[in-house]
This record gives structure tokens, C-alpha cells and sequence, in this order.
């Protein structure tokens, strides 16, 4: 969309405007200097969006875009003649939208054909050639993305409409909600190719990062999870605030010309399916141009879906198979379509990530919070690689909206990371000896009566000395994602507290290793090994020491804008609650219980206790010694590590001062590559300026940091 030339100017207009704006405000004399100020601005503002939104690759601070941003509102306000119909400013609702309107699509939105196996695309490309008359043909390969799908229409240049999918036929009519994502250009110069309407087809999407702070949020909150993010981009397209649409990370796939008018005598520029996703990838839209491929034969399509299938994971979004097009758009116009599916396209489904089980009984446990969870029971089933037999239920309200019973055949699904979900029963295979789950009253480890809150779905047992609630804090404490004590789990937990070796938290480091030598299963080794692991945490990062005290509301996300915001973890105690809101992603429900946890006596005590056994409360980047040795170098990980973790060689980077990034770009300075490495291996590998290391590399580069750092 942006030549190199244009991304120098604009990017050096950006700074221009900034730098005016910090003299002064935004002010004008006279209606043609605002308009051309407003013009500069609103140019500035859509190619950043571009970068940040298309290519992940932003070049601008939040801050430095907040400002370009909100002094463009402010021209506008006290020049509203200078207001575009594309201005970045007329995305933002003001209102809720009460209704959806159905709405016909310009060309019906027909499914795909889909297979299952190799044999399933031998057959379809027999019939492909058959039709065609041609001996071997050739076809685009592309992620058959999971989302939500939507249409398009650009009527002179400008986006005129957004629907739903709907029936395929008829959707519903969702441009101001479309307006919010930032990824979907409001203007597009279809008119350079020729085409002066175009309705264009595509889904949106969540990526998997951003969906899995969006539920580790919302597990905080204690709110059932979102199945996959597919549902979490559908639901989010029919919110009826517009600007709730705006803050949900939304992005948008563009993959399909379905229908276009040209202008008078300019024909369509485009004569094959890659050559649109090229058209729509220069005009500013999000395309599989870059993860497609095109090749010749059936054979070389099988090979593409395997190994697309293979690295699956490792792609920033969910796909659940591959498409395949047969490339030519003249012959896709003579092989035509049924009433149900177009002849010229195949998708190839991936295995399955659903498994249907039986739920046999449900078993309430109660969390650190005196929150109680329904846990289902099922039949062992396979799903994903991964055997599921517990599922949780989350809450009494989603039992009962899903109208679940004891011996129920259900619908069990996991997509990629997300945790194993119930989508629904089998309803019609009840047999009539299915019986309603019933909720308790009273708690079932302790006997208190329960309480729910108007405001939550959750029943709580409010008994502070619940045995299950001590138990679960500590459990979350020596978590692998919290102080990572791996010898000491939930078993031992347990053990050691009905023994009355560990009463609470700070009781860990106080563990009187002579009465552990007298229990059974506790040699020399395991005791050695319970002492490292002890002593390790000691060292551990403060995001993860905020994250094990087990706050309400404060996922790992949240810790790691907490730790990074203080030099010492008490400095959170003089924070209030107009402070904390003040942070990146925390609102004022998080903001009071954080502020609410550090007031409180019996915390701060538990706090100066762990200090005092040694426990590490200060952010890295204060640590006077080896932390900053890799100050402003930025790295990224990709593939599997052998010996560590990924989240363990993350830490290590910012232990020393580094940055963390999410997706390769200009701004990244070393790419780790581990085993089975990915696209994110070969984007790199074009950018001249990114060192790639592998796992040996990485951890000599640290060594020589440390040697460094002690004067060596």
C-alpha cells in the first residue's frame, strides 16, 4: 500500500507533527490551513494504523499516537467543515446500536466443499480437470482461517456496508461495529484497478495472544472462559456499543473478490485468485497473500496442506484446514458453482479438535477466592493430542444455560491452547434417565453456608480459615506461572498442611526439613530437591512473586504492568486507586483490588515476612547488578527450546534488560530459533538487521552478558 518513499515521508510528517505539537495546540488560521493540518493528521494517523494493524510493525509509541489522534479530534471540533467521510475519527461511535437490519449480500456467501483426506482432493481435482479440459492444473493454497464472516462493500472508494455472514444469503448489517477495526481501511482505491464497486469477502479474527489475556482476564474476574476465539470475534462483531467492538483487539482477514462493476472502460486488473490477494494486500487490507501459496497439481497441494497442518500452532491466528482455489479466475468462471458451494475451491479440514464423551457425575471445588467451581467428570476422550476427563463448568448460571444433566452425551471442544469446553449436550440422545445437576448451599469442605453477590455468578464460602481456600492460595503460590517450586505441589501441599507443617504461605520457607525427614517417600534426594526448588524462588522475577499472592482480578499480564511499574513491591502499598487505573489494561475493578489487597494489615505482614526469608520484592530494571546488560535490544522466540521453556528463557531476557516483542518486524533484534521454527524464521531471515540464534547462540550471548556485567 505504502512504497518505501511514502513510508520515509510520512514517517518523517509524523515527527514534523509531533514536534508542532509539543509547542502548542492544534490550531489554525482560517479553514484551508485546517484543512490541510486535518489532512496531514488523518494521513499520518491511516498509514500508522497500517503499520500497527496490517503489517504489526508499528513505528509510533501508544503515547505519540494518542497525541496525533486526540489533537486531530480537536482540530475537527473546532473545524467540523474539515471532517472526511475516512477521517481515522470516524470510526469511533457515539452511540449503542439497539438493532442488526438483515441485509442480501450482493452475490450469496455459498460454503466450501470440504475433505477430509488425501483421497477426498484427489477425486475433486479429477473432477477439476475433467471440467476444465486441461491436464494439470494450478491452484492457490491458503489458511482456512476460523473466524467470523463478513462482507464488504466499497462503492467509490469508500466503505459503504459490513455484514455478517448471515445464511449465506441475507446477514446482518454491522458496518458501525466493521468501522471499529482498524485493520479494515474506511476508504481503498479500488478505482486504480478499474473497479468502481466491490464487495469482498473475509473473517475477522482475534489473535491467539491477545485472546488468551482477553480470558486470563476474564478468569480474573471469575467469568467462564470463551470456548475459542472464533466465538470471541463473532460475539464481539454484535456488541451493541461500538466502542466495546473497538477494545477487543479485533483484525480482519481479506480473501475473496466475490463481486465487482467496472469503471467504464477499465477492466478488472487482476486475472488470477493471487494476483487479488496481491490487489487487496496493496490497498491496504490484511490478506493470506503472504501465507499463500501457488503450485501445480494435486500432489504439490497435499504436500502443502501437510506441512500446514504441522506448524499450525505455531501461526498467530486459529485455522482449521487449508483452502484450496484453482488460481485462474477465467476458469473458475466456467466451472461455476451449485447451490450450495462454488466447484473451484476445496477446503481440506485439519483433525478435528471436538470429541463427544459422557458426563458422569460433577465435583465442586472451592479456590483460593471461596469461589465454587463445577467441575464435569467425562468419559476419557481424545481431543487436540490431549486426553480430556475433567471440564469445568465455570458457574451454576452456565449449567443452567446450557441445561446440562448427569449422564448427558456432550460436546467437548479445544482449540490450540484454550482449555477443554462444553459447547453443549446431545439433546436428542437423552434417554430420559438423565438427571439436573444441583448446585450447593453449603460448602462442600468446610460446611459454611454459601453466599452469591447480586453482581457475581459465582457462590462463595466467605470462611476465611476454609481449609480448601488456605490450601488453594498456597497451590497457586509454588505454581510453575507464580515461584515455580516444583517439588512442592498440590499433594504435598495438602500433606503438609494437615500435618500442621504449613500453616500459610510464608510458612514455606520456615518448613522444618528435620520432622519432613520422618515422613514416608522423603529421602535425602526429594528433600535436596524440595530445598533447591525452595531456594530458587527466592530469585524469582516480582511479576511472578504479584501474581503468587493470588490477587483478585491480577492474571499474569496484570503482575507484569504492576512489576514493572514500582521499584519495590511495597511501593504498591502508597498507590491509590486513581494511580493504579493510570497503568496499561487496568480499570477501576482491578484498580480496587489490588489497592484493596495492599491496605489491608494481614497481607502487608505476609509480605515482610517473605522479605525477610529472602524472598526477591524488587522489579529488574532497579536491581543494581546484571540487569540492564541487555538494555533496548529486543528479541523474540520461535520453535521449541530443549533445554528450557520458552517462558524461562523469556525471563532471562528481561532479567538482563531486554524486550520482549510478539511478531517479527524492523524493531526486532535477535530471533531465537528453536526446533521446528516456523514462518516467524523465515520473515526474519529478509530483514537484514535481525541476528537469528539458535538456543546454544542465545545462551552464549546471556554468558557473555554476565561475564560482562562482572567485570570478567
Amino acid at each position: 500500500m505504502y512504497n518505501p518513499q511514502q513510508q520515509k515521508e510520512l514517517d518523517h510528517l509524523a515527527r514534523e507533527l509531533l514536534r508542532r505539537l509539543a509547542k502548542s495546540k492544534p490550531e489554525a488560521d482560517g479553514e484551508g490551513e485546517a484543512a490541510e493540518l486535518a489532512g496531514s493528521l488523518s494521513r499520518v494517523i491511516r498509514y500508522n494504523d497500517w503499520k500497527y494493524y496490517v503489517q504489526s510493525d508499528p513505528v509510533l509509541s501508544d503515547a505519540e499516537y494518542d497525541r496525533l489522534f486526540t489533537a486531530l479530534k480537536a482540530l475537527e471540533a473546532t473545524h467540523p467543515e474539515v471532517i472526511e467521510a475516512d477521517s481515522p475519527t470516524q470510526r469511533v461511535a457515539g452511540g449503542l446500536t439497539r438493532a442488526f437490519p438483515p441485509v442480501s449480500h450482493l452475490v450469496p456467501m455459498l460454503s466450501l466443499e470440504n475433505s477430509y483426506n488425501e483421497q477426498d482432493l484427489t477425486e475433486w481435482d479429477r473432477r477439476a480437470r475433467e471440467s476444465t479440459g486441461l491436464g494439470e492444473l494450478e491452484y492457490c493454497v491458503e489458511p482456512k482461517f476460523d473466524g467470523a464472516g463478513i462482507s464488504l462493500v466499497y462503492e467509490e472508494d469508500r466503505l459503504s456496508r459490513g455484514a455478517t455472514r448471515g445464511d449465506g444469503a441475507v446477514g446482518e448489517e454491522i458496518t458501525v461495529n466493521i468501522r471499529q477495526i482498524r485493520a479494515i481501511p474506511l476508504a481503498a482505491k479500488f478505482s486504480s484497478f478499474g473497479i468502481g464497486q466491490a464487495e469482498i469477502r473475509g473473517e475477522v479474527m482475534i489473535n491467539k495472544d491477545i485472546f488468551k489475556k482477553f480470558n486470563e482476564q476474564r478468569a480474573a474476574e471469575n467469568l467462564p472462559p470463551l470456548a475459542n476465539p472464533r466465538n470471541a470475534a463473532s460475539g464481539s462483531l454484535r456488541m451493541v456499543d461500538p466502542r466495546e467492538v473497538g477494545k477487543r483487539g479485533l483484525t480482519a482477514i481479506l480473501y475473496h473478490l466475490s463481486f465487482f462493476q467496472n469503471l467504464p472502460g477499465k477492466p478488472l486488473h487482476p486475472t488470477t485468485h493471487a494476483g487479488v490477494l496481491e490487489m487487496l494486500r496493496s490497498l491496504g487490507f490484511r490478506s493470506p497473500a503472504g501465507d499463500m501459496k501457488v503450485v501445480r497439481g494435486i500432489q504439490e497441494v497435499i504436500a502443502c496442506c501437510r506441512e500446514a497442518e504441522q506448524r499450525r500452532d505455531a501461526l498467530p491466528f486459529e485455522i482449521d484446514g487449508m483452502v484450496i482455489k484453482v488460481n485462474d479466475l477465467a476458469l473458475q468462471e466456467q466451472m461455476g458453482m451449485t447451490s450450495h458451494h462454488p466447484r473451484w475451491a476445496m477446503a481440506f479440514k485439519f483433525r478435528a479438535r471436538q470429541g463427544t464423551s459422557k458426563l458422569r457425575r460433577v465435583e465442586f471445588q472451592v479456590g483460593r477466592t471461596g469461589s465454587v467451581t463445577p467441575v464435569a467428570k467425562i468419559d476419557p476422550v481424545p481431543i487436540g493430542g490431549v486426553t480430556v476427563s475433567s471440564v469445568s463448568l465455570f458457574n451454576e448460571d452456565v449449567v443452567k444455560e446450557k441445561d446440562l444433566r448427569i449422564g448427558d452425551t456432550v460436546l467437548v471442544e479445544r482449540a490450540g491452547d484454550v482449555i477443554p469446553y462444553i459447547v453443549k449436550p446431545m439433546v436428542d440422545l437423552r434417554d430420559g434417565t438423565e438427571k439436573k445437576i444441583r448446585f450447593p448451599r453449603d460448602c462442600p469442605v468446610c460446611g459454611n453456608e454459601l453466599v452469591r453477590s447480586p453482581d457475581e455468578s459465582a457462590w462463595r464460602c466467605v470462611n476465611a480459615s476454609c481449609k480448601a481456600q488456605v490450601v488453594e492460595r498456597i497451590v497457586h503460590f509454588v505454581s510453575k506461572d507464580a515461584m515455580d517450586i516444583r517439588s512442592l505441589g498440590e499433594t504435598n501441599v495438602k500433606k503438609f498442611y494437615d500435618l500442621g507443617l504449613l500453616p500459610d504461605i510464608p510458612g514455606i520457607y520456615s518448613l522444618d526439613f528435620d520432622k519432613l525427614k520422618e515422613l514416608e517417600g522423603f529421602g535425602p534426594r526429594s528433600l535436596q530437591n524440595l530445598r533447591d526448588a525452595i531456594d530458587h524462588s527466592r530469585t524469582q522475577p516480582l511479576h511472578r512473586l504479584i501474581y503468587g499472592l493470588g490477587i483478585r482480578y491480577v492474571g499474569e499480564a496484570t503482575a507484569k504492568t504492576l512489576a514493572s511499574a514500582v521499584h519495590d513491591i511495597g511501593d504498591l502499598e502508597d498507590w491509590d486507586v486513581e494511580k493504579l487505573t493510570r497503568l496499561e489494561d487496568i480499570g477501576p475493578k482491578v484498580a480496587e483490588s489490588v489497592h484493596r489487597f495492599f491496605t489491608n494489615r494481614d497481607n502487608l505482614n505476609m509480605l515482610k515476612i517473605l522479605k525477610s526469608s529472602g524472598v526477591n520484592s524488587q522489579s529488574a530494571q532497579y536491581k543494581a547488578t546484571g540487569s540492564g546488560t541487555l538494555h533496548g535490544k529486543t528479541f523474540l522466540f520461535t520453535g521449541t527450546l530443549s533445554g528450557m521453556k520458552r517462558s524461562e528463557a523469556e525471563e532471562l531476557v528481561e532479567a538482563h534488560g531486554g524486550k520482549l516483542l510478539g511478531n517479527v518486524s524492523t524493531h526486532l533484534n535477535y530471533l531465537v530459533a528453536g526446533e521446528e521454527a516456523g514462518s516467524k524464521l523465515e520473515k526474519a531471515k529478509k530483514i537484514h538487521s535481525v541476528i537469528i540464534l539458535d538456543e546454544a547462540g542465545f545462551l552464549k550471548l546471556i554468558g557473555e552478558q554476565k561475564k560482562g556485567t562482572h567485570g570478567g
